[in-house]
């Protein structure tokens, strides 16, 4: 299997189990803070805990700061390329309290989870540091009730992708793609029940001024007009055949096979599938685009990737500090796209020459990352996932209306959020 298809399937796979903290456990204690001025001479020895390394560029990293810190030394441990195997596991350990895992490799969907059963430090000055560095859009996946608990180590948002020998320039709307989808081969996107499904409806309802929680994240708001005008359109462009009935049974791959088989003028998928793209059939005949907005707002993605946390744990705390903060310096950034087709959160690694090389749609790129937002933001995430796939699924085939469907599924996310 390709590189860049095993290395970013494994970042975007959103699978996750059902938890909710240590809620058996009573609250959790005082998060400790780390300050910068800590990771200066640091010593002793880290461990780092994150997916399978696939590619060779997280041991290549490791590898450079043992180089470069003789007096700190840091170790991958890998974890299962499955994203559900790895927070699984990295819960086990959090939960037993066990120090093996100093760095932790986080879905950005599980940060608030963690936080909120005290299981990591709080970084906020360290963060606060370096904000001027990453993508904006980025940082709001580290944040949790006005504190930064995380560095943001990789991120992803999605395309259009369209085929250049039937269509002469993305359509600028996503009711514009549905009509010429309509009348030429389709629309391919992630509706199988699971995270992907997801995804694809939190960024119609995003654009269309939609949102899933209040901005607190304590109360469920997706019973709305717009949930239920986005799920009277997806459910619409089934039935007059602007996408294919099969879609319910598609994820990622399954999409992106299609498109490559000639089956789709359309697809919604993530950046990984452009690479694969180019070594297929029709290499010379597609392109992508940044989301077209819908309902008259303005494009939107769901931001995907991995944030590094400091397990509450750690025995080495100062020494961890200092690794997460080398994994995200511009050199470490830039090896991560160039060897692993990483997406990158710093700013600046978008403009070097071997990135750019590495990946031709770069400047695309940055911008749907800059166009993306995080996905509900709490600790309950899991569950608030599942409502809306479960729900949105069930609309997609014709077994409930779109307007139970937005009830039921912000009862589904109020009685999650009232369990934490």
């Amino acid at each position: 299997m390709s590189r860049y298809l095993i290395s970013l399937v494994a970042v975007l796979a959103c699978l996750g189990l059902a938890a909710c903290g240590d809620d058996e456990e009573g609250a959790a204690p005082e998060a400790q803070t780390l300050q910068p001025a800590q990771a200066e001479g640091a010593s002793g020895n880290v461990t780092w805990c994150i997916g399978k390394d696939t590619s060779g560029a997280f041991n290549t990293a490791v590898e450079k700061f043992n180089q470069q810190n003789p007096d700190l030394q840091a170790e991958l441990l890998e974890l299962p390329e499955s994203a559900d195997l790895q927070r699984e596991q990295q819960v086990q350990r959090l939960r037993a309290e066990s120090s093996e895992c100093d760095v932790l490799g986080m879905d950005v969907i599980w940060t608030a989870e963690y936080a909120a059963a005290g299981w990591l430090y709080d970084l906020t000055p360290v963060v606060d540091q370096h904000e001027d560095e990453f993508i904006p859009s980025t940082l709001e996946t580290v944040e949790y009730e006005g504190k930064k608990w995380a560095l943001p180590f990789n991120t992803n948002a999605g395309f259009v992708y369209y085929r250049t020998d039937q269509v002469q320039q993305p359509p600028s709307t996503w009711e514009q793609i549905y009509d010429e989808a309509r009348k030429q081969d389709g629309l391919v996107y992630q509706g199988e029940r699971y995270e992907g499904l997801t995804v694809n409806f939190i960024e119609l309802l995003s654009s269309a001024g939609g949102t899933v929680l209040s901005e607190d994240g304590e109360t469920a708001e997706v019973d709305s007009p717009e949930a239920r005008e986005v799920l009277e359109f997806m459910a619409k462009g089934i039935q007059d055949g602007a996408v294919p009935r099969e879609v319910t049974t598609y994820e990622e791959e399954s999409s992106r096979r299609a498109f490559e088989a000639g089956n789709a003028t359309f697809m919604r998928n993530w950046p990984y599938a452009y690479a694969l793209g180019k070594e297929s059939a029709i290499a010379d005949d597609f392109d992508i685009a940044t989301f077209p907005g819908f309902a008259g707002g303005e494009g939107a993605g769901a931001l995907g990737g991995y944030n590094l946390g400091i397990s509450a744990f750690s025995g080495n705390p100062d020494g961890s500090l200092a690794f997460a903060e080398f994994l995200v310096t511009p050199e470490v950034q830039e090896e991560m796209v160039v060897k692993a087709t990483l997406p990158a959160t710093v700013t600046s690694v978008y403009k070097d020459p071997q990135v750019r090389k590495a990946l031709p749609f770069a400047a695309e790129l940055l911008k749907a990352v800059e166009q993306a937002e995080p996905r509900p933001v709490s600790p309950v995430y899991t569950q608030i996932s599942q409502a809306i796939y479960d729900n949105v699924f069930e609309v997609l085939n014709g077994r409930t209306s779109p307007d139970e469907a937005a009830t039921t599924m912000n009862s589904q996310i109020e009685e999650a959020l009232a369990r934490f």
